[in-house]
C-alpha cells in the first residue's frame, strides 16, 4: 500500500489512567448482558468472560443491588435491570448535542422526506445513535436512539477516519473487522476518506446498506477533531443531483453552527 499515506494526526498521550478490575469486569458484564440480549446464568457469564465464577458472582449481585441487573430466581439467570433505564435516560436528557440536534434532525427529516440521525463518535470501534428524526416514506433503518456500530462504518466511518487522531495502522486493523453488504477494499475506501477530509462530508452509496444512500457531515471540536455526525438516509437516487448538493450544503451549515454552540468557537 505504497500510494496510501498516514496523514492522521498524531496521537497525544492522555493521564495515565490505572485499570481497576472490579470496575472493568463490571461495565464487560453489563455490555455482553446488553450484546446478547438474553438472560445468562452465572457459569455462562463466567465462561464468556474468563472470569472465576466465584468473582462474577459477587460482581453480579453487587449489580443486582444497584438495580442495573435483575435475577430470575427460577432460572437462575441475569439480565439488565430497569436501573439501566434510569441512566440512560439521564445521558440523554443531559446529552448537550442530542437536545441542540434534535430540532434540526426533525426539520431534516420533514422538509426533505430522509431519516436524520444524530451520532456521538465514541472511538474507531464504536459510534451511539443520540438523536433520531424518521423519514414518513415506506422505508425503515434498523437503528434507534442508543444503537451502536463499528466507529468506522457507513459515512460516518470515513470521517472518523478523517478527522481522528488515529495513525493509519489503527485504522487499517480496525477496518479490517468491518462487515459490508457491498464491500470495497481499503485503497478504495481509503481514498473516500481523503475526499472527505478535503470536502468536509462523506458519502455511502449502497456499500453499508445496499440500496440506501448515506450521507454524513461531522461537527468538529476546537482541534478540528470529529465528536460527532449528522446523517441523513435516503433510498438511492431519491434526491437529484442538485438536491443533494443543496443537502450537503445545508448541513454542513448546520454542523457548524453546532460545533460553535458545542465548543464556543468563534
Amino acid at each position: 500500500m505504497t500510494d496510501i499515506q498516514d496523514n492522521a494526526a498524531p496521537v497525544r498521550s492522555g493521564p495515565r489512567i490505572r485499570p481497576v478490575p472490579a470496575v472493568t469486569r463490571a461495565v464487560a458484564i453489563l455490555r455482553l448482558l446488553g450484546r446478547t440480549k438474553e438472560p445468562m446464568n452465572v457459569k455462562s457469564i463466567s465462561d464468556e468472560l474468563g472470569l472465576v465464577p466465584s468473582t462474577c458472582l459477587h460482581i453480579l449481585r453487587a449489580l443486582t443491588a444497584e438495580k442495573l441487573l435483575s435475577f430470575d430466581p427460577a432460572s437462575k439467570r441475569y439480565r439488565l435491570g430497569a436501573g439501566m433505564l434510569a441512566l440512560a435516560r439521564g445521558v440523554l436528557e443531559t446529552n448537550h448535542f442530542a437536545q441542540l440536534a434534535q430540532p434540526i434532525l426533525d426539520d431534516l427529516a420533514r422538509r426533505w422526506s430522509v431519516t436524520a440521525i444524530g451520532v456521538e463518535v465514541v472511538d474507531l470501534s464504536q459510534m451511539v445513535v443520540t438523536a433520531l428524526s424518521r423519514s414518513k416514506l415506506p422505508f425503515r433503518l434498523h437503528v434507534d436512539v442508543g444503537s451502536r456500530f463499528p466507529g468506522l462504518i457507513s459515512a460516518t466511518g470515513r470521517l472518523v477516519a478523517a478527522f481522528s487522531q488515529h495513525s493509519l495502522k489503527e485504522i487499517q486493523a480496525q477496518f479490517a473487522s468491518l462487515r459490508w453488504q457491498q464491500p470495497l477494499s481499503f485503497e478504495d475506501w481509503w481514498r473516500e476518506v481523503e475526499a472527505s477530509r478535503a470536502q468536509g462530508y462523506s458519502f455511502d452509496q449502497g456499500n453499508y446498506i445496499a440500496g440506501i444512500t448515506l450521507i454524513a457531515v461531522p461537527v468538529l471540536d476546537a482541534q478540528a477533531h470529529i465528536t460527532h455526525t449528522i446523517v441523513v438516509a435516503s433510498i438511492v437516487n431519491q434526491l437529484s443531483e442538485a438536491e443533494t448538493q443543496d443537502l450537503i450544503r445545508e448541513l454542513k451549515t448546520h454542523a457548524a453552527n453546532l460545533s460553535r454552540q458545542l465548543f464556543s468557537l468563534e
